[in-house]
């Protein structure tokens, strides 16, 4: 990755004046964009799942429809004891449907559940594929934290936003429609005091609902913005101790998750007033109806075998209405972790161009050829430019060093052959290409990039040397583990090639680091190869060993590296100078020596540092 101010770093950071600033997707300009809504999003992550959901939402259904035929029974066996009639078969019809609504119950919630969890799982795989893809750009601007937590805790939202709200509101809505027609069957008139105090219940639950829609988006975002601190403290551990900062970063990490748990706190607050209010409406409906209903069977309006069955109605109606509200405040948290999803899919992103296949052995590589044609860039509007016009040309094959003071632009050159960013103007062409024209996967599996840090990632050692290359056949495995001197390294290692090296290699020295990255790089057989500071870790007796490594290399393919030790810089080919994001000149070390003051200079201090250490 670039960097605005210093070429040591791998990407723009937060601190320097030049880098692009960080903030949450949530503040991007594209935030203004108009999002479909969320019920919308979330039917696109059910449909593949659409079957599943309709058959645990008809298993409700059934449910529902066993619990509507219970009153009705009742009512009959009341009727026939204060008959003396038989009451055998209203018992037995009674306990069947009883236990048929406990047995179909539990299956279509299993059936539900399960449904939601795919639903997660399909939300997952889509955004974890958008965050892998998305541009170096966009990933500068954003907090990793944040977009972990929009990964996880935000998609985790939506199993409650199936099961309770899309299949909660149907099934619920249903049963509360049938409910109602079953009572408009028993009396009128008490289905009139019902829905009286529901009207009133329902008007209360209007005003907080949108309250719980503010409070459920600013609670998802508290959770990114802990989860961000603490991805701040967690990738910068050993600074942090060594700085004597764990009080401090730890107050600041608790600061944010307490500002999490007020902002849920505040949500399920609004979330219980809204389901109270409803339960407390059915307690005051069933008291209303008991009322009005013990003065009708008092005038012979109706019997009491009529009251318990309406009485029954209404302790059934507190389930569907219970299961409406919910899903009403459900959809309100869902909608708001939908929202933090499609702030994510708004982001730049790669085209997914799929896997390269690696070159077959002994294939003939053309080495690349590089051309940068009046080059501009900067990381962001109303940012200073880090390059100002940066032209120069490098014939295939061959070794090119670039060479300049920090923060000259070195870097960015390597940003840009890779496409991490594209020019603000000019042209960068590969083979005579813009880059731009390439297809992505082909044009990065053309290249062998050795970051700054050469990142180790967590796994096994064989893991990390086959990241770029995984069908690389065992014999070149090895002879690139011996031409980078890893075979050292794996002869003391307890399980060789196949121990596990820690999280972000830990396990390993900056050298090793170093020396893997090269082996990684070389292994995808490139057809250029770029080198930034590859060697800066390593003693020198490994250095030059390398360095001869390289340089062998250099007669098959184009290799393009970043240094400022001067022994790496007399091998090159031919040295591009760059200041203050501009070419100053090109040549061999010899001529710029003789015709390019900086170089001289940067030579000569070079000359001093050997000196004083020898």
């Amino acid at each position: 990755m670039a960097t605005t101010s210093t070429d040591s770093a791998p990407a723009p950071s937060a601190d320097s004046p030049t880098a692009p600033p960080t903030r949450p997707p949530s503040e991007a300009p594209s935030d203004r964009r108009t999002d479909p809504p969320a019920w919308r999003v979330l039917l696109g992550y059910v449909r593949p799942h659409r079957g599943a959901l309709l058959a645990g939402a008809l298993l409700s259904l059934v449910t529902s429809g066993t619990g509507l035929a219970l009153p009705l029974v009742a009512r009959s066996l009341i009727e026939n004891l204060s008959d003396d009639g038989p009451i055998g078969a209203a018992l037995v019809l009674m306990s069947f449907l009883v236990i048929a609504n406990a047995g179909v119950g539990a299956l279509g919630s299993y059936v539900l559940q399960r449904t939601a969890e795919s639903v997660v799982l399909t939300a997952r795989r889509s955004l974890i594929g958008l965050l892998i893809r998305l541009r170096i750009s966009a990933v500068d601007g954003t907090e990793p934290g944040d977009l972990l937590s929009r990964a996880t805790s935000d998609t985790t939202l939506l199993r409650a936003m199936t099961t309770n709200s899309l299949v909660g509101f149907g099934t619920g809505g249903l049963t509360l429609v049938a409910t109602l027609v079953m009572m408009c069957f028993v009396d009128l008139v008490l289905l009139g005091v019902t829905l009286t105090v529901i009207a009133l219940a329902a008007v209360v639950i209007g005003l907080i609902v949108p309250l719980i829609n503010r409070a459920s988006k600013r609670a998802q975002e508290s959770v990114g913005q802990m989860g961000a601190a603490l991805e701040r403290v967690l990738g910068a551990l050993r600074t942090v101790k060594a700085s004597g900062a764990e009080r401090r970063e730890e107050e600041a990490v608790r600061r944010a998750a307490e500002a999490s748990w007020r902002e849920s706190v505040r949500a399920a607050k609004w979330s219980a007033l809204a389901g109270n209010t409803a339960g407390l409406s059915m307690q005051i409906a069933f008291i209303t109806v008991l009322a009005v209903g013990g003065a009708r069977v008092a005038t012979d309006s109706i019997s009491v075998g009529t009251l318990v069955a309406f009485l029954l109605y209404v302790f059934y109606l507190m389930a569907p209405i219970q299961e409406v509200v919910q899903a009403v405040t459900q959809y309100q948290v869902g909608a708001a972790a939908i929202s933090r999803i499609q702030e994510v899919a708004a982001l730049p992103a790669e085209p997914d161009g799929g896997a390269v296949p690696a070159p077959a052995p002994g294939a003939a590589l053309a080495p690349a050829s590089v051309a940068f044609e009046n080059v501009r860039f900067r990381y962001a509007e109303g940012l200073p430019e880090i390059h100002h016009g940066v032209t120069f040309t490098i014939p295939s094959r061959g070794m090119t060093a670039f060479v300049g003071p920090s923060g000259a632009g070195k870097t960015t050159v390597f940003s840009l052959i890779e496409r991490f960013y594209d020019p603000t103007e000019g042209r960068v062409s590969v083979d005579g290409v813009d880059v731009a024209a390439w297809d992505l996967t082909e044009l990065r599996g053309a290249i062998g990039y050795v970051e700054q840090d050469a990142p180790v990632l967590s796994g096994t050692l064989r893991e990390n040397l086959l990241f770029g290359a995984p069908d690389t056949e065992e014999e070149a495995l090895r002879e690139a583990v011996r031409t980078t001197r890893l075979d050292g390294l794996v002869s003391r290692l307890p399980d060789g090639l196949d121990t596990v090296v820690g999280h972000r290699g830990t396990k390993l020295s900056g050298g090793e680091r170093q020396r893997v990255a090269i082996a990684r790089a070389l292994l995808r057989r490139p057809r250029l190869l770029l080198l930034d500071e590859a060697t800066s870790q390593l003693d020198a007796v490994n250095e030059a060993a390398l360095r001869d490594t390289v340089a062998e290399v250099a007669r098959e393919t184009t290799v393009l590296v970043v240094a400022h030790r001067l022994s790496t810089v007399t091998s090159a080919d031919r040295i591009v100078v760059m200041d203050a994001g501009r070419v100053l000149a090109v040549g061999t070390h010899g001529e710029l020596v003789a015709g390019s003051p900086l170089y001289a200079e940067l030579a000569a201090t070079q000359f001093l540092a050997t000196a004083e250490l020898g």
